[in-house]
């Protein structure tokens, strides 16, 4: 049993029972967080000095494509209908090897843990069973908590995105989580549907109700850009075969185009959003779904989604995502002629959306998410007495508004170190580093994508 004391920080819970802490120590035991209070001490315990720093709740990154990670670089400059589709989706995908699967959600893993990330939803594109056991193999070596969602196959784009009436491949979906994924505490499975978006509604259909039968995340792009109505014209009505299939297991990636209407029946139903907002932003998506979820009395999640394009930082996400939506807020103030004399979504809200929210989502709300006795001990520490955070008179706004990655000194996963004064301890960060770099570049250049 392995007993730890994180000593001295100023705790943010985001916990409402247990609040915000000074001077405070966070008690764990074997992984799971046994007390918060202050004072705390345990004979034999490892102690953490958190003097100076702000103890949070890891970050949870709802949408991410971790295996582009190598390609990074290469899609800033895209747009969703025109490039990603063409070179991504069309070309770079089909090209991965099973060690490119690896390498990618490696580094992307390690990423993660580098900016604070504790838990991700890692949606992929397995060519073959092999791809998807590296993949996976990537989340374990790496030490981030997961969701493996197993989405299309990357190898032919037209049979798999363009009016599909083919399933998806169930046999290397079961083998995959008998094999790799049931047994192991850090990961979950998810499903990546492609949705009557993409696919006929009976095939459309048939992969959620695998992903039910299976007790499976339900994650699916849509209502991204304008691509259903483009489908469908005037007969695309919300969200298509799905309307009645709706719940608290399923995730839907961006939902920019559905109506106040639509998005009011997925929040009733429990299904939960995770908006992208600074891809969505790039990438011609459409207007974040954010203030339609808020105003359905939900709670929407971030992802980073597109890390071929972006860094993978939550941070970022908690920024752009909120000072967008207040954009919008106070806009709507302005039009009216009057005043904006207060904002209304707050710096609480992003961070809450970037770890309990996020947590919920994924079926995790009980393990992750908040510093609370009995969760799992997903921890980060950031830096409140450097010349950029310091004086630190707000510890929320300063996570969300003053640091950045370089601030984030210790992370711990399931009450494991696994970065520690800066630094991340995991080997594989020099050990794979060239074998990281010549595949993303052995990729770009299979692909001809001039860059």
């Amino acid at each position: 049993m392995t007993q730890t004391i994180i000593q001295n920080g100023t705790v943010v819970s985001l916990d409402p029972e247990i609040g915000q802490l000074a001077e405070a120590d966070v008690h764990i035991d074997d992984g799971e967080i046994v007390e918060i209070g202050r004072g705390l001490s345990v004979s034999g315990a490892e102690t953490i000095d958190a003097q100076n720093h702000i103890v949070l709740p890891g970050f949870v990154d709802s949408h991410i494509h971790l295996a582009q990670t190598q390609v990074r670089g290469i899609a800033g400059d895209w747009s969703l209908m025109g490039e990603y589709f063409e070179h991504m989706l069309g070309n770079i995908t089909g090209l991965y090897q099973p060690e490119d699967m690896y390498l990618g959600g490696l580094f992307g893993a390690l990423e993660k843990l580098h900016t604070g990330t504790t838990t991700a939803l890692d949606w992929s594109y397995p060519n073959s069973l092999e791809h998807g056991e590296r993949a996976v193999d990537a989340l374990k070596d790496a030490g981030l908590r997961a969701v493996y969602t197993y989405g299309p196959p990357g190898d032919d784009a037209a049979k798999w995105w363009f009016e599909s009436d083919v399933g998806l491949p169930e046999g290397n979906i079961r083998t995959l989580y008998d094999d790799k994924i049931r047994d192991d505490d850090m990961l979950g499975l998810g499903i990546g549907l492609r949705g009557p978006d993409f696919c006929i509604d009976e095939t459309a259909r048939s992969d959620m109700e695998l992903a039910r039968e299976m007790d499976a995340l339900a994650t699916v792009h849509m209502g991204a850009a304008l691509w259903p109505s483009s489908v469908y014209g005037e007969d695309y009505q919300g969200f298509g075969a799905y309307h009645d299939m709706l719940g608290p297991d399923v995730n839907i990636a961006h939902g920019n185009h559905f109506s106040q209407e639509d998005v009011q029946h997925a929040v009733d139903a429990g299904a939960s959003f995770s908006s992208t907002p600074e891809v969505e932003m790039q990438m011609g998506h459409g207007v974040p779904v954010t203030e339609k979820v808020l105003d359905a009395g939900g709670r929407v999640t971030w992802g980073v989604d597109v890390c071929s394009g972006i860094s993978g930082d939550m941070g970022s996400q908690m920024r752009i995502g909120l000072q967008l939506q207040r954009m919008f807020e106070n806009q709507k103030v302005l039009e009216n002629d009057e005043e904006v004399n207060a904002v209304k979504t707050m710096a609480r809200d992003t961070l809450e959306f970037a770890t309990i929210e996020g947590a919920k989502a994924l079926g995790m709300e009980d393990e992750i998410g908040t510093l609370t006795p009995g969760k799992r001990a997903d921890v980060i520490m950031l830096r409140k007495d450097d010349f950029m955070t310091a004086p630190c008179h707000a510890p929320i706004q300063t996570v969300v508004f003053q640091a950045d990655a370089s601030h984030i000194d210790t992370v711990l996963v399931d009450g494991e170190v696994v970065k520690r004064d800066g630094q991340l301890l995991n080997p594989a960060v020099n050990e794979e580093f060239d074998r990281f770099v010549e595949s993303g570049r052995r990729l770009i250049d299979e692909a001809g994508i001039d860059v």
